[in-house]
Formats: C-alpha cells, sequence, structure tokens
C-alpha cells in the first residue's frame, strides 16, 4: 500500500507480469527524445541494408518469481532506425523465428512525431518479421546484402538470444563478412549467443563497450521499474568472456571498438544512431 502510495509500485500487465512504476516513468520515461533529424549529405545509394535482430519474447522471471513485461526499447531502437534511414540504409527486421518484436511500448514516446511516423512505417514488419532461423539456414551463406547487424536493447535482449545457436552464427558469419555490429544498452547480451560455439574463440574477446551496467539494473527495483532482482548479470557474463564496459552510469556514453559501435542507454540512442550512420557511410564511401 505504502509503495502504490507513493508511485513506486510495478503496475500489473497482461499475463501476470509487471511493467514499471508510475514514479519510474517519470524517471526513466519521456513523452518526446533528443533526435536532432541530422541531415547526411551524401547518403548510401547502394543495395547493402542492416540486419535487425530483435526479440520475440515478452516476460522476463525475476529472481523472486514475478514476470517483468518488457521487450526491445522503443527509444533505443527507433532512433537509431531514424539516423540509418536518413543515411540512405533500408533496414530488414529479425526475430529468432518470425514471430512478433515484442516492444516495451509503456517506454514509447507518444509526442515524438518522427518516432511515432518511423514505427507506422515498419509496423507490419514488426508484427510479421523475418525469421532468423530461416535465414541462418537457408540464405545466410549465399547472401551479401547487409553491411551491418543492429542488435537493440532493452531487457527484452535477454531473452532467448543470448542462448540462440543461429544468432551464434550469424555473429561469426558477421565477423567473416567483416560487417559491423550496432549494439545498444541490454543488446549486447546477445553477444554472448557467441559464446555457445566452444570450438571457436569468443570474437569479441579484448573489446571494449559501452552498456547498461550492472550495477543501475541492480537499483531498479528500488523505484519499481521492475519488480525484483534481475535474474542474471549480463556484463557479468560479458566481463568473464574478455569484454570490459567502459561506462559506470546509464549515460550517453557511446563508443567504438574496432567494428563493434555501442551506446550505454536510452541517453545514448540519439548520439548512437549518430556514429553508426556516420561509420557506415565513411566505410561505404572508401
Amino acid at each position: 500500500m505504502i509503495n502504490k502510495l507513493f508511485g513506486i509500485a510495478p503496475t500489473p500487465a497482461e499475463d501476470n507480469a509487471f511493467s514499471p512504476s508510475l514514479l519510474s516513468l517519470k524517471l526513466a520515461t519521456s513523452q518526446v527524445t533528443d533526435y536532432d533529424e541530422t541531415v547526411y549529405n551524401k547518403p548510401y545509394k547502394g543495395k547493402l541494408k542492416i540486419l535487425m535482430v530483435c526479440t520475440e519474447e515478452r516476460n522476463m522471471t525475476m529472481s523472486n518469481g514475478k514476470k517483468f513485461s518488457t521487450g526491445n526499447h522503443p527509444v533505443e531502437m527507433l532512433l537509431p532506425m531514424l539516423h540509418l534511414k536518413n543515411a540512405g540504409f533500408e533496414i530488414d527486421i529479425f526475430t529468432p523465428t518470425g514471430k512478433s518484436v515484442k516492444i516495451e511500448m509503456w517506454a514509447f514516446p507518444n509526442k515524438d512525431n518522427n518516432v511515432k511516423a518511423i514505427y507506422s512505417q515498419y509496423l507490419k514488419d514488426f508484427e510479421k518479421p523475418k525469421s532468423l532461423n530461416n535465414f541462418v539456414e537457408n540464405i545466410m551463406n549465399q547472401n551479401s546484402d547487409y553491411t551491418a547487424i543492429f542488435i537493440p536493447g532493452g531487457h527484452g535482449a535477454m531473452l532467448g538470444l543470448p542462448e540462440n545457436t543461429d544468432l551464434c552464427k550469424l555473429i561469426y558469419w558477421s565477423v567473416e563478412k567483416h560487417l559491423y555490429m550496432l549494439t545498444i544498452c541490454h543488446g549486447p547480451a546477445a553477444l554472448l549467443s557467441a559464446g555457445l560455439d566452444k570450438t571457436k574463440p569468443f570474437p569479441y574477446r579484448g573489446y571494449e563497450i559501452a552498456a547498461f551496467p550492472d550495477s543501475v539494473d541492480k537499483q531498479t527495483p528500488f523505484i519499481g521499474y521492475m519488480p525484483g532482482n534481475i535474474p542474471w548479470k549480463y556484463g557479468e557474463k560479458l566481463n568473464n568472456l574478455g569484454v570490459k564496459i567502459i561506462n559506470k552510469k546509464a549515460d550517453k556514453t557511446c563508443h567504438k571498438d574496432r567494428k563493434l559501435i555501442s551506446g550505454a542507454s536510452p541517453k545514448a540512442a540519439n548520439n548512437f544512431g549518430k556514429l553508426c550512420a556516420t561509420e557506415l557511410l565513411n566505410e561505404l564511401s572508401k
């Protein structure tokens, strides 16, 4: 009752899950974004596209057994998409089996016209994305249509993707093809899938990234953002594989290490999108 009174009780959602409390939504989300409508003077004109891998799972079971209603974070997904589109890149949307993309709609910036526009443009693709399994099994090794893999954030990136063998194969294929890897916030959790292949060295050992810190995840239940403690620490697992997270806060940090571009949080989404678009344009203009 006290938590409800102060607005820090997680909000009941469908499937006996919880979305963030009213207080945490006020602190962590906004009705508009800082998207700056960057114009890219020489947008890409070729056939290479972006392959975006999203989660198709909704609920995360916390350490106390309660469920958190999650998915991909709309700002971390749509702001980079805006920049990539403005830079001339088409984006193909995938989930592991072709089930619909799950999105944290409670974080959607409903008064941001640019975000609403690109969401509407890709809505059919979010509802009926391509199957990663089909791509890996039947298309990938004969395919040369992509210049980058994009894995957006949201706690949903921790659901299914880190254990997905098709994503493991996609990552190694992307490394062999010298593609860029673009990922933000909790998106780097999906990179753990590359560790499933014990016959190969982890491809990002020795890399530095920006990502959402485990230490901040530990604090979020206190304001009702999640209904309990997170079930496992993806940052710790990446550290154990030789990846260093450079930021201590959920801030605007963005980072490029070789062909891995990363961002720390929703606050970084605009700058992350610009960095990704700029680096891809520079690479393809050589």
